[in-house]
């Protein structure tokens, strides 16, 4: 059912879960082009989003033959977005690996979860309200305005352009020898992006690229 879901060569992807977090997961990857086939087995869900996505399923995701039936062992990825029912969750995964799909994602709501998901065979796991706090306390605290944090302690950020390196060449101000951080990129208001350079100058309104380790990072983004 995999490869017979639209007519062009976009990998396919199987969603199951319709809440929030699915269904936005879901309508994202549509828009990026993806074959995506959502399932849940809470038909209102199911109804809710018949008309937003093309390919929505009713399915019990914990049985084995109804995945069988569905194709979901020809599917590139799977994303389980299923998150307050752990035990629907980890059988969602355990039913996935066993019908052989290659790259499976999954949403963990406690870092035990996360681990029973990786046992059962989920090749990713993600924690969205860990890692939305995370990124929200980031901000809050400090002079960013974006940030991801990586797991081997590697992070990157935009901030506000810090005192220390306004009308002065990043040669000049040397972040890296000095805050072990580098300068992806520079944005400036109104106008494009540019990738960082030693030669390139930064202004006082300048918005920084920043990535480096975490806690450089860190410190960096919070210098005035």
């Amino acid at each position: 059912m995999a490869r017979k879901l639209g007519n062009n060569d976009s990998e396919t992807v199987v969603v199951i879960g319709l809440g929030r977090f699915g269904a936005a997961v879901a309508e994202s990857l549509v828009g990026l082009g993806q074959e995506v086939l959502a399932v849940d087995e809470d038909h209102v869900l199911v109804d809710r989003w018949a008309d937003e996505l093309t390919h929505v399923v009713q399915a019990d995701s914990t049985d084995d033959e109804a995945l069988r039936q569905l194709g979901v062992g020809g599917f590139d990825r799977a994303v389980v977005a299923i998150g307050a029912d752990i035990e629907a969750s980890v059988l969602t995964v355990l039913a996935l690996a066993e019908a052989g799909v290659p790259d499976i994602w999954a949403k963990a709501i406690t870092r035990k979860h996360g681990q029973i998901l990786e046992r059962v065979g989920a090749h990713h796991v993600v924690y969205p309200e860990f890692s939305m706090g995370q990124r929200v306390a980031h901000i809050l605290t400090g002079s960013m305005i974006d940030y991801i944090e990586f797991d081997d302690d590697f992070s990157i950020a935009r901030t506000r352009a810090p005192r220390l390196t306004w009308d002065k060449t990043l040669a000049d101000s040397s972040p890296r020898t000095h805050h072990g951080v580098t300068i992806v990129g520079v944005k400036r208001a109104g106008e494009d992006f540019t990738y960082a350079r030693p030669e390139t100058m930064v202004q006082r309104h300048d918005h920084l690229i920043v990535s480096g380790p975490t806690r450089n990072v860190e410190k960096f983004c919070s210098l005035r």
